[in-house]
């Protein structure tokens, strides 16, 4: 990244095209160097960490696939997106093209329209890819702070919702890390149908990381959405358990002391914030720790729990 702007790296032994694609990409407002050998390219790609590299598959010695693979073998450059360009139409040569690494693949002679949506869109796909959670597949924090601003900015109201499972260590103790895996998927499944069913506008779904989770809703759309999930993932967590656990209604967790313990099973605690216009709410993270503090109040409560900030006019 250079300034503000996106570090597009063109690799091409052509110097017309090459020139051709950073003038089109300079248009675009990206910035634009040039490299015009493979080597040269995993010269640059090390001191200057382009965003995207657009990569001419036919280059002597070094060729666009052979480049593309190394990018992929070194850590460093494993993720950065490459698009190749080549005069090979066949179904089979992308089919090459692609399992070498490349994330797209652009037929000469192309459109300057399709070169730059094809490098706009690689772009965000990269971008999204780099937000989600490994486990879950959900927006990760990044994400999830861009949507509160976003909302923010749009001076409409909403609810920021802080989800948290209720006495999962022991799960973890007990069944094991994988086990305690199964947990957490099963609950980002219960809260995705929760906002699925909640129709529109749209809420958001985003995974804080371990067993912590957000949501972004329509105030008018808390009730239904909370109560939908935790129905849910009652009883998707039940039938994770263990039958005889499942039945008496708890599991046995014996500390480092040799003291037995009966911890019960799993619930949610759901802490809200709700911004209105007039709330003075901005910064993200202020709303979030309103949700987060209210989380600890819902979490003082026994079984399922939903705290609302007092400051709210929401009825649950």
């Amino acid at each position: 990244m250079v300034g503000e702007r996106d570090l597009i790296l063109v690799v091409d032994d052509d110097n017309d095209i090459a020139r051709f694609i950073k003038v089109n990409l300079d248009l675009e407002g990206f910035e634009v160097m040039v490299a015009n050998d493979g080597a040269t390219a995993l010269a640059m790609i090390q001191e200057y960490k382009p965003a995207l590299a657009v990569v001419d598959w036919m280059m002597p010695q070094l060729d666009g696939l052979e480049l593309t693979r190394r990018l992929r073998a070194d850590p460093m450059t494993a993720s950065m997106p490459v698009i190749l360009l080549t005069a090979r139409g066949q179904t089979a040569d992308k089919v090459i093209g692609l399992q070498a690494g490349a994330d797209d693949y652009l037929v000469k002679p192309f459109d300057t329209m399709e070169l730059v949506w094809r490098v706009r869109s690689t772009l965000r796909r990269n971008q999204e890819n780099r937000e989600v959670s490994p486990l879950t597949g959900l927006p990760g924090n990044t994400r999830i702070l861009r949507e509160i601003t976003d909302r923010a900015r749009a001076g409409t109201d909403f609810a920021v919702s802080h989800v948290d499972i209720d006495r999962f260590k022991p799960v973890n103790d007990v069944y094991g890390f994988q086990r305690g895996d199964e947990f957490i998927i099963a609950l980002a499944r219960a809260l995705h149908r929760a906002v699925v069913d909640v129709g529109l506008p749209p809420a958001f779904l985003g995974h804080i990381g371990g067993d912590d989770f957000l949501l972004v809703c329509a105030p008018e759309q808390l009730k239904d959405l909370t109560t939908n999930a935790i129905l849910s993932y009652s009883a998707a967590a039940d039938a994770l358990y263990d039958p005889i656990d499942a039945e008496r209604g708890y599991i046995e967790v014996v500390s480092r002391t040799g003291e037995v313990q009966h911890p019960n099973l799993v619930t949610l605690s759901i802490g809200v914030a709700v911004v209105t216009q007039d709330s003075g709410f901005a910064d993200p993270r202020e709303i979030i720790a309103i949700a987060t503090e209210m989380k600890k109040v819902a979490k003082k409560h026994n079984g399922n729990y939903v705290a609302v900030d007092r400051r709210s006019t929401v009825d649950l």
